[in-house]
């Protein structure tokens, strides 16, 4: 499904990703695990189009993404999750949640995802009239992850899921995540945290 082949990324004229090769297959939970400040966010953030300067390929079902716009690797069924979760502070959950299925593909399935949504994430449901900006850390990165399962995408990049959650937030984010590769989706897991 995804294949990243001698993937070089660059911030300005800092080379920061050589030569990077790795493959994830369709229906796989993959984790890289590592410390902080070894290029896991940043080889996220160039499958998803939002680093300017690559170079190598970035195959996804067969085809190289690699230069493509992010708003084009969304339309082909690519998402990221941020670790800092990018919210929109000052709107509700449930606006947060729409905003999700902005692309052309989640517009039609928008309410069919909702729904999954709403069944994963129960707390969620109860405070969709909350503003983004007075949730808890983990309720927030909750949001996020849903957010992104909005897109309706088949690949999901999430940026350190568990980083600066409580235990019990930890799994249930782990049980999530268990039950979006249930249904058929793919999730690129970068973490620092076992």
């Amino acid at each position: 499904m995804l294949k990243t082949i001698e993937l070089n990324t660059y911030y300005g004229e800092s080379h920061v990703l050589k030569d990077v090769s790795v493959s994830v297959e369709r229906g796989q939970v993959v984790v890289m695990l590592g410390p902080n400040g070894h290029g896991k966010s940043t080889l996220l953030k160039s499958i998803c189009g939002l680093v300017e300067k690559i170079d190598g390929q970035i195959i996804y079902d067969e085809r190289d993404i690699a230069g493509l716009s992010s708003d084009k690797i969304v339309n082909l069924g690519i998402t990221y999750i941020a670790e800092n979760r990018e919210l929109f502070p000052y709107m509700t959950v449930r606006e947060n949640l729409k905003l999700g299925a902005y692309s052309k593909n989640a517009r039609r399935n928008e309410r069919e995802n909702m729904e999954w949504v709403s069944s994963l994430f129960p707390k969620l449901v109860q405070r969709e009239s909350q503003l983004a900006s007075t949730m808890s850390g983990g309720e927030a990165k909750m949001l996020a992850i849903a957010r992104g399962l909005m897109s309706d995408a088949d690949l999901l990049c999430i940026d350190e899921p568990a980083l600066g959650l409580q235990p019990n937030y930890r799994l249930d984010i782990v049980k999530i995540i268990r039950e979006i590769s249930k249904r058929g989706k793919t999730v690129f897991i970068v973490e620092q945290n076992m």
